[in-house]
């Protein structure tokens, strides 16, 4: 069956329907851009990253539902995902995975040469995450490296080289998403203890919660540098400090661990990320 005739399960396989990653990876991007620039950053590499975006979202999508097709039919969560009921062959999903990476760096060719090195990595980080949790329990940290990798890249996009900011900038990323993934985590936590996957949720165990804390902390603190370094003003601050509060929210609404306050403590997490961005466009203006 074609893509045209099957698009239902494509589109479910690629999370069109599901844009919270999407947003989860854009802006951290957008950070980049814009501190790279000190602003608005060239509209041709705007168009690029974001498109990028959603490429290669889609990709990280389709090769972890691949790398899970045979357990996520044992979770409840994802139990009805293309791969897991057959709509979709495994055949499929690595054509089309190889068909949205080999897109993504069609539009990284019209950078430079440092960007287009750094894109491979982030193919690497992209392509490896799914796989991790089986070998490690700390497949969040791939996932991070993976969701902040466009940040180096945009700072070699727009200025020709990656500054010790941007590697600043990229920590922070790393960190929060480690922080936000172990809250998607718990939600699956029990089964998968049952079907032995690893996660930073299962690592951490009762200190899940004191040690999401802990990340988002470092990650206040290292934007905070960010925003020093930089010499960034209230704007920017106002921003973190919004992040800062849902943050605190997070904590707050997870106290009792269950299944749908840590769903909604991840999605959460697009609001805090939005905020720093916002920050960034409130302090250099458009």
């Amino acid at each position: 069956m074609s893509l045209l005739q099957n698009w239902p399960a494509y589109k479910q396989l690629m999370r069109l329907d599901k844009p919270i990653g999407t947003y989860l990876l854009l802006w951290p991007t957008l950070w980049g851009l814009w501190l790279a620039a000190e602003g608005m950053p060239r509209l041709d590499l705007l168009i690029i990253f974001i498109a990028g975006v959603y490429l290669m979202r889609a990709a990280g999508c389709v090769i972890n539902d691949y790398a899970d097709r045979k357990v996520d039919r044992h979770v409840a969560r994802t139990k009805d995902r293309p791969l897991a009921t057959g709509t979709i062959s495994a055949q499929q999903a690595l054509m089309l995975f190889l068909g949205l990476c080999i897109s993504a760096f069609i539009l990284v060719l019209f950078t430079d040469p440092l960007t287009i090195k750094l894109s491979f990595f982030a193919v690497i980080l992209a392509t490896s995450y799914p796989f991790m949790k089986r070998y490690t329990h700390w497949p969040q940290l791939v996932l991070g490296l993976a969701f902040s990798w466009a940040i180096p890249m945009a700072f070699s996009a727009q200025s020709g080289h990656v500054p010790y900011i941007a590697w600043l900038t990229f920590a922070a990323a790393v960190l929060m998403t480690v922080a936000y993934d172990t809250y998607y985590a718990m939600v699956d936590r029990n089964d998968d203890l049952k079907i032995g996957i690893k996660s930073t949720a299962v690592l951490f165990a009762s200190w899940d919660r004191t040690i999401i804390g802990i990340l988002q902390l470092l990650t206040l603190t290292l934007l905070v540098s960010v925003g020093h370094i930089q010499n960034l003003g209230w704007p920017f601050h106002t921003g973190l400090t919004v992040m800062a509060i849902l943050f605190v929210y997070q904590a707050y609404i997870t106290r009792s661990r269950e299944r749908d306050s840590c769903f909604r403590a991840f999605l959460n997490n697009h609001w805090a990320s939005l905020a720093v961005w916002l920050g960034l466009v409130a302090e250099y203006g458009l």
